[in-house]
């Protein structure tokens, strides 16, 4: 494309770019330094999610510089933006984390109406933290635009004592602390030197998950999620994604034609082979309704369980992003995937090349320490399996790597708590007892509001030594970094009358993540018996706002907790307006 030479009848920017009665418009964009070539050329859109909140996000700002840079070199016009992130790590354990789901949408809205609202061709955008990955690209497949995805980068890991530690260690030396195990100045030396530099938690928690699936579904040009949020190569992967989004529009590769029922699948398999976050499950369904493809929580569950698990990682393995990264990153974790047959090889991707045309490129190979073989796995099912029964008809999901096959299989008594508050107290206070299942109701999307994750909850528990003696199910969520038998995503949720609400103390409940199976050993009779007497939903603080809005609006965990009804329903491309 030559500098200034752009024929933009297709393309959105005409609209505020050609023609004499676009002259007011053009006097704007002369008041900020462009010239008549900058103004002739496709408008890029340059979305980042930085904020002062917390270390994934503090490096976008630099890095979008980056990605103008690529932009400008290609022949295209940037316009940068922001948007909001809330970041779970400082969210997590009190009434914050109610933001944390409902900021993906927020993300996902505001990056519309930003492009909407100027008419910007095409997307580059830039998120460090686990909601605002999500968030990014499903505006990128609503509006439909060329599209290039570029995480911030993971942190590098904290050092103490010879070992590696990410901010887990820090959740579950809380636990610790509580069992009078860590002194109080363990527990200062621990948090100042837990979380070195810049960039989002360094083991396959949800930030990882998901910039993993950006490379795996398409969006992101591959390599590009693995480097830390403090290489300077990163900068080169920006540039790179600049450049590659021009190549996008003059081809006119939309994100649509990225993100198929096919790349869904290959996003969901590396989910699986890596041990990622059970939030993926949330995630995927959620992109795929963007694209108006029929993907559920069950699919991304189907996929999960018959996909080796041969990727080290933290929480359930030992190992970092940094780690994986060194070991040949996603593409190498793509190409032991092929090697069994597990990857649709035809799917586009950023660059412009088939995935296949991709890991045809890519010399690096399994290290046997990181990356496992695909032909000698750690366990020969996914790392995340989904459970359904009496207490989850529409599904649940569970994190099962790192556990061994005994360890999948529990059967106890209902411990039922209203609230994670409450059951956080209990945990505090040892308020429970082993071989129990703690049921955590009333958190689920709509009835939290906001489906918290229970990690200070979870990391508790490890922390007293009791993550493997008791179980925990929620219908809300466990964060990406959750070990232990923890259930989440339980539907219906119990605002909308789901099973779970009609739990009570000493029902025997049985988690089988071998067959899939969380039942509650009451017959269907009694079940119907209770919901007659069942007096409605709990009543929430929350009834007005953006928290009191998302609960009316949000729908289903199964279909990934969204808030409007996606492209099914869709009239108009933004793209051909």
């Amino acid at each position: 494309m030559l500098k200034g030479k752009a024929d933009k009848t297709n393309l959105p920017s005409r609209h505020v770019t050609e023609g004499p009665s676009r002259a007011p418009h053009r006097s704007y964009l002369y008041a900020m330094g462009l010239d008549e070539d900058d103004i002739a050329q496709p408008f890029v859109g340059v979305a980042t999610c930085w904020n002062e909140a917390a270390p994934c996000n503090i490096s976008l700002n630099r890095q979008a510089q980056a990605v103008k840079l690529g932009v400008k070199a290609a022949n295209g016009t940037p316009r940068e933006f922001t948007t909001i992130t809330v970041t779970d790590g400082i969210a997590m354990g009190h009434e914050g984390m109610r933001a944390s789901l409902a900021s993906r949408e927020a993300i996902a809205d505001s990056v519309e109406l930003t492009m909407r609202g100027h008419c910007y061709d095409a997307l580059v955008g830039l998120a460090g933290c686990d909601k605002s990955l999500p968030g990014m690209m499903m505006s990128m497949i609503r509006l439909n635009v060329p599209s290039v995805f570029i995480y911030g980068g993971s942190i590098l890991p904290g050092r103490l004592d010879g070992k590696d530690l990410t901010v887990q260690d820090v959740f579950e030396a809380v636990g610790q602390h509580q069992a009078g195990n860590m002194s109080d100045a363990e527990l200062e030396i621990l948090e100042r030197v837990a979380c070195p530099s810049a960039g989002a938690c360094g083991g396959q928690f949800t930030a990882n998950t998901m910039a993993c699936v950006s490379e795996a579904i398409g969006l992101a040009l591959m390599h590009s999620s693995g480097a830390p949020a403090p290489y300077e190569s990163r900068d080169q992967y920006s540039v790179a994604s600049g450049e590659a989004v021009m190549n996008l529009i003059e081809k006119n590769i939309r994100a649509r034609d990225v993100v198929t029922r096919k790349s869904l699948e290959n996003a969901a398999r590396v989910v699986a082979c890596t041990g990622g976050s059970t939030n993926a499950g949330l995630h995927l369904p959620a992109m795929a309704a963007e694209a108006g493809i029929d993907f559920d929580l069950f699919d991304v569950c189907d996929i999960f369980r018959d996909t080796p698990y041969f990727v080290d990682l933290k929480p359930g393995g030992q190992y970092v992003a940094k780690d994986l990264y060194e070991a040949g990153g996603v593409p190498v974790v793509m190409k032991e995937l092929r090697k069994a047959g597990l990857i649709h090889e035809d799917c586009m991707t950023a660059s412009g090349r088939t995935m296949g045309e991709e890991l045809d490129m890519i010399k690096g190979e399994a290290d046997n320490k990181v990356i496992y073989s695909v032909e000698n796995p750690i366990t020969k099912t996914g790392g995340v399996v989904g459970l359904k029964g009496n207490v989850a008809p529409e599904g649940a999901i569970v994190k099962v790597a790192g556990m061994d096959a005994e360890q999948q299989v529990f059967t106890g008594p209902a411990r039922v708590f209203e609230c994670e508050e409450d059951t956080f107290e209990a945990v505090k206070a040892r308020q429970y007892k082993e071989g129990e299942v703690l049921v955590i109701r009333n958190e689920g999307p709509s009835g939290g509001p906001g489906m918290r994750e229970m990690l200070a909850t979870t990391a508790a528990l490890s922390g007293q030594g009791m993550g493997k003696k008791v179980a925990l199910i929620t219908d809300g969520r466990f964060s990406g970094a959750t070990r232990g038998f923890c259930v989440g995503h339980v539907g219906p949720e119990a605002a909308h009358g789901g099973p779970i609400a009609l739990l009570e103390d000493g029902d025997m409940i049985t988690i089988n993540a071998i067959t899939g199976e969380l039942s509650v050993d009451l017959t269907d009779e009694v079940l119907a018996e209770r919901k007659a007497k069942w007096k409605g939903p709990k009543e929430t603080i929350y009834a007005s706002g953006a928290l009191w809005k998302y609960a009316q609006l949000v729908g289903s965990t199964r279909l990934g907790a969204v808030t409007h009804p996606g492209a099914k329903n869709e009239k108009h491309i933004y793209m051909d307006l």
